[in-house]
């Protein structure tokens, strides 16, 4: 009997029915499956970490899918079963990145980090701050979610540009390829990174792009640590000519003592873009229709990485 696997005990309680012949489980990858014959489809836990789960994985003969629940899934390739299909977990977090690419911006814009540390001291201080409307957006990064991130920044009446790692036209929009990226950063107000990280994107904003940014600018980052050069935006924040708000650092976590913890002109959120409370119920739609597509021997959703050996080979 194929058996899906889910990390918490809360999605296998809130899953619903599940088809004839198809059995739930919790499996948190901190131990060795019971059952490793059995033809699976594997949810893994959030923040996959740790290498001796990798190891439980390939001792799984009849690994049909590993579901990742996040976008991303550099930390799976060369390291997922390959007897197995890898799947991503796009759609479950597409609004509320969005949503926080704009909290951070309006965040950082309007100064509210700041008006907050006002109200902790006591302090009634009025000043002025940088609206959002008529603001050039440069939005590297044009998947699922960069579109959602595009869509919302329209509606506060900016400029919206976007950039992906090649030039397109798609839903109505010139997407430029990283070739143009420089000369596009020479007049972006605010840059938000919402790029998978690849080799090629791998400290893509470095400290080349980030000095052709005007002064004032607003870096966004909610894709991943590596895509900017931390030193070299440290070296900016430092010096107060351009801003920063981060849901994403490298290293991760930041460390104590970290400069990114003191920098001016920075807000920080520990990498929680896509944690809220639509996560479960995003990522349970997503499995039913994983679990729908095993049963009825239809092909998975989202995959990203195709087997490249079969059961029989191993």
């Amino acid at each position: 009997m194929p058996i899906v696997t889910l990390p918490f005990q809360e999605l296998v309680d809130r899953f619903g029915p599940v088809p004839d012949g198809i059995e739930l489980a919790v499996w948190d990858l901190e131990a060795p499956f019971p059952e490793p014959e059995a033809p699976a489809v594997v949810l893994t836990p959030f923040y996959f970490a740790g290498g001796h789960r990798w190891a439980y994985l390939e001792s799984l003969p009849n690994l049909r899918l590993l579901q990742l629940p996040s976008a991303g899934y550099e930390y799976a390739l060369g390291r997922a079963p390959a007897h197995a299909a890898l799947a991503n977990g796009r759609g479950i977090h597409d609004d509320e990145t969005a949503e926080l690419a704009v909290g951070l911006t309006l965040t950082a814009l309007r100064d509210i980090d700041g008006f907050q540390r006002d109200r902790t001291a006591g302090r009634w201080a009025p000043r002025q701050t940088r609206a959002l409307a008529d603001r050039r957006v440069l939005i590297v990064g044009y998947g699922a979610i960069g579109t959602a991130i595009a869509t919302r920044f329209e509606a506060f009446r900016t400029a919206v540009t976007v950039v992906a790692r090649s030039a397109r036209v798609q839903d109505g929009r010139q997407v430029h390829g990283f070739d143009e990226l420089h000369d596009l950063a020479r007049a972006a107000d605010v840059m938000v990174l919402i790029t998978p990280l690849t080799p090629e994107t791998d400290r893509l904003v470095d400290a080349g792009l980030l000095a052709a940014l005007p002064d004032g600018a607003l870096v966004v980052n909610v894709a991943r640590g590596r895509v900017i050069d931390t030193e070299a935006l440290v070296a900016e924040l430092t010096s107060g000519r351009i801003g920063a708000a981060l849901d994403v650092t490298d290293p991760e976590p930041l460390p104590a003592g970290h400069p990114l913890w003191s920098t001016p002109n920075t807000v920080l959120t520990p990498h929680v873009g896509g944690f809220t409370d639509l996560t479960v119920p995003r990522t349970l739609d997503l499995m039913r229709a994983q679990v729908r597509a095993l049963a009825q021997g239809e092909p998975f959703e989202n995959v990203v990485v195709e087997p490249t050996v079969s059961a029989s080979d191993r």
